[in-house]
């Protein structure tokens, strides 16, 4: 792989912008190497050019180098090599006060001056180093910018260090206290750990191994002071139910109660917040690392384009430069490591390493093999399906009705979820390969995130099963030998769905546990709205459900068909012929956007973005739209259908205008791109505009089946209300991409890499400065 592309794969997507624009060096490398090819092509330059070389020459110089006196592993022998007339210079590198914001070490920026900028083609190079100049200059700064910000985070951590291991002597009460000898030895033999911590670096006031290594020798360590616990308090919880109920009704005490209960929170809150600030710090130094060695190769391109000798000036400034030279980055991370083993660990390295630097995941053939054969096999058996229905002409038969009244809504829900799973490894793949970082936002843990491979394994595996069911009960209806409907034949339908159930809610490390256990946690979420801090991933889901009504509602078909008993002679009568039912049938359908609107509520208690109050908005006229284009089917009437028409059609319109513009970003009027937004990942514009349209024609869709225009003379009507509802399920696949297109913008435009962790413990106003 070539190095542009190595280099744009290693990037950490949200600092895109801040890394050194290798590609844009390299056109201008380019437009050099076209010139200079020009030059060589005159009818001058022809007549007094060489031939190049033979290919032996070449060989034998590359093997006479061999023998040559090695140099080293180290520079011992650089000091020799000859030094460069002043002549031979091509570049002067200085560091100047600049009047802009492209800042580097101590307020400084790096220029270049090119020496030979009168020769022909000068104007070129004078181009690049200023284009190389500008691209240094703001690394730098990016930067130096973080390594302060992470100094802060890192002196703040140390602030909740202090507070929580105060906290467990509190609470645990030990009582090995060291006797005032032994601490006065231990001061003896390590005076400076008595003093406040006022080093360059923090978090040293969690002892390092060498520190503990001498306070062993002294038997005697320094316990850690209470004197913090009178100046913390504990930040209010109002992540569950609980701590938002007690925040509610102002009657959560902030003090401490010195309880192991909050030991065990506040260091579970500060242990993900020493993961996440480490996984910055590995960020930042990747990133030194990659511009450095960006920097160097362009470099070097440049002498081989131009066949001169600056590298060797540029890289001097450049090592010399705060990208190189300052090892903040490097202490912290092994001081973060330290602390993270010893507190949060109990020493065992190996096992705190696992959770700071988890393994790269790793691609299965074996995936790739199953996907291929599920999809196979699903093949097979839909070709069977149909050959079955056209050979006994079952269409025709006097069953289809009440089979399509009964049997097909029971199957048709895992029909709507293998089109969703579809949908959404389309999302995945299509995220993986425009770098939109979805794992990051959604908050997945490191390596558990389900690439498409995976999602397709698990879609295509739930369709052979469901296909298998369908050809089973097929053979089963028309096999005289097993009687017609048979208790067991109907029962083919509840059986698969247990099985998806039990698979769901398995508590073994199978089927990808992980993945499982977030999904029911942001379900959990949904249902117990807004007792819960909303989160992207439990809003997202709840959209995603807003997508699937007529799954719900198939769920609603289930309970009652066997429920009830009317499995036993395959008759929806009782279901259709309740009151109880179509109550329940439009509850069921606004459960998903009331859960919507409980969350943007929350969101704008919060937050207090007014926008919520309008996205709230936009979701109860929906509550109103269903509600009424429900009670239109049941009972019609000329009035019902024209509310039922109004409020769906501002339902629609104020949804589709918040998808476009709200979520999406796009319909921005003085954008670099007409109608869109300023920055694109997609590469063709058009693709953007016809998601637009097609978002709006399926809406349409959708809406079209309460207005009771659901009737087709060669569809059954259940079959025309599954197609409309598969329409919307695809238009949800499309806004899914689009809208975490326009969040990872939002993360870009904000340099957002990392998630914010909320600290257990905050101090009172001037403790710190005391």
């Amino acid at each position: 792989m070539k190095f542009g592309k190595e280099f744009a794969s290693q990037m950490v997507p949200e600092w895109r912008e801040a890394y050194m624009n290798y590609t844009y060096l390299k056109i201008l490398l380019k437009q050099i190497l076209i010139f200079h090819r020009g030059q060589t092509r005159s009818p001058a330059n022809q007549v007094n050019s060489r031939p190049a070389p033979p290919a032996k020459a070449a060989s034998l110089k590359r093997r006479m180098s061999l023998f040559r006196a090695f140099s080293g592993l180290t520079s011992r022998y650089g000091n020799n090599s000859p030094k460069k007339d002043k002549e031979d210079e091509v570049i002067l590198v200085s560091a100047m006060q600049p009047a802009d914001e492209e800042q580097g070490e101590d307020g400084q920026s790096y220029q270049t001056i090119f020496l030979r900028s009168s020769e022909e083609g000068g104007d070129l190079e004078l181009v690049f180093f200023r284009g190389l100049d500008h691209e240094f200059n703001k690394v730098v700064h990016f930067y130096k910018t973080k390594v302060e910000e992470v100094v802060k985070q890192a002196e703040e951590l140390s602030e909740q260090m202090d507070a929580l291991i105060a906290l467990r002597i509190k609470v645990n009460n030990p009582v090995n206290r060291p006797p005032p000898a032994a601490a006065a030895a231990a001061a003896a033999v390590s005076p400076f750990i008595n003093e406040t911590n006022t080093g360059s670096y923090p978090l040293e006031v969690i002892h390092e191994e060498q520190q503990e290594k001498r306070l062993n020798d002294a038997k005697g360590y320094k316990m850690a002071s209470l004197e913090v616990l009178n100046h913390v308090k504990i930040n209010p919880t109002t992540e569950t139910p609980l701590g938002t109920v007690k925040n509610v009704f102002k009657s959560l005490n902030l003090d401490f109660h010195f309880n192991k209960n909050e030991v065990r929170d506040a260091q579970e809150k500060l242990k993900q917040a020493f993961i996440e600030f480490h996984e910055k710090l590995r960020f930042l130094k990747n990133y030194a690392f990659l511009n450095q060695l960006a920097f160097s190769k362009i470099m070097k391109k440049y002498d081989k384009i131009t066949s001169r000798n600056a590298s060797d000036a540029y890289l001097k400034m450049v090592d010399e430069s705060y990208l190189t030279q300052s090892d903040e980055v490097a202490k912290l991370i092994e001081r973060v490591e330290l602390a993270f083993v010893k507190h949060f660990c109990n020493g065992n390295r190996h096992q705190g390493m696992d959770i700071l630097r988890p393994k790269a995941k790793r691609e299965k053939h074996r995936i790739t093999f199953f996907v291929g054969c599920f999809f196979g096999f699903s093949l097979a058996l839909m070709v069977a399906i149909i050959a079955s229905v056209h050979a006994r002409d079952l269409l025709k038969s006097e069953g289809r009705t009440q089979y399509m009244n009964t049997i097909f809504p029971l199957y048709s829900l895992f029909g709507f979820l293998v089109l969703h799973m579809l949908m959404y490894a389309g999302n995945v793949y299509f995220w993986t390969r425009y770098r939109v970082n979805y794992s990051f936002i959604f908050g997945f843990k490191p390596g558990t995130e389900l690439g498409f491979k995976e999602v397709l394994l698990l879609g295509s595996g739930l369709s052979v099963l469901t296909l298998a069911a369908v050809v089973s009960n097929l053979e089963m209806d028309l096999d005289p030998k097993t009687q017609s409907y048979k208790a067991l034949t109907e029962l083919l339908p509840l059986v698969l769905v247990i099985v998806v159930f039990l698979i769901t809610i398995c508590p073994f490390d199978i089927f990808y546990r992980a993945n499982r256990y977030f999904l029911l946690v942001c379900l959990w979420h949904c249902i117990c709205a807004p007792l819960y801090l909303v989160t992207l991933p439990d809003f997202f889901l709840a959209d995603q459900l807003t997508s699937q009504v007529q799954s719900l509602r198939n769920l609603q078909f289930y309970v009652c068909y066997y429920g009830w008993g009317d499995f036993k002679k395959r008759n929806a009568e009782t279901c259709n012929n309740s009151e109880v039912y179509d109550v329940i049938f439009i509850v069921i359908a606004v459960l998903p956007y009331w859960t919507r609107v409980l969350q943007c509520i929350r969101r704008l208690i919060d937050g207090r973005d007014s926008t919520q109050a309008m996205n709230a908005l936009k979701y109860f006229s929906t509550i109103v739209a269903v509600v009424t284009r429900a009670l239109y089917s049941q009972k019609k009437g000329i009035t019902l259908k024209i509310i039922a028409a109004s409020t769906s059609g501002v339902a629609t319109i104020f949804s589709t205008y918040w998808d476009i513009v709200m979520d999406w970003g796009l319909l921005c009027r003085n954008s670099e791109n007409p109608w869109l937004r300023d920055k694109l990942i997609l590469p063709s514009r058009s693709i953007y505009y016809i998601a637009m349209v097609l978002n709006v024609i399926l809406r349409l869709a959708w809406m079209q089946t309460v207005l009771d225009f659901h009737e087709a003379p060669f569809l059954h009507r259940n079959a025309l209300i599954a197609i409309v509802a598969s329409l919307e399920i695809i238009r949800r696949g499309l806004w899914n991409f689009f809208r975490l297109e326009n969040e990872h913008l939002n993360n870009v435009g904000k340099f957002r890499a990392v998630k914010s962790v909320p600290l257990p413990f905050s101090y009172e106003d001037g403790y710190k400065n005391l």
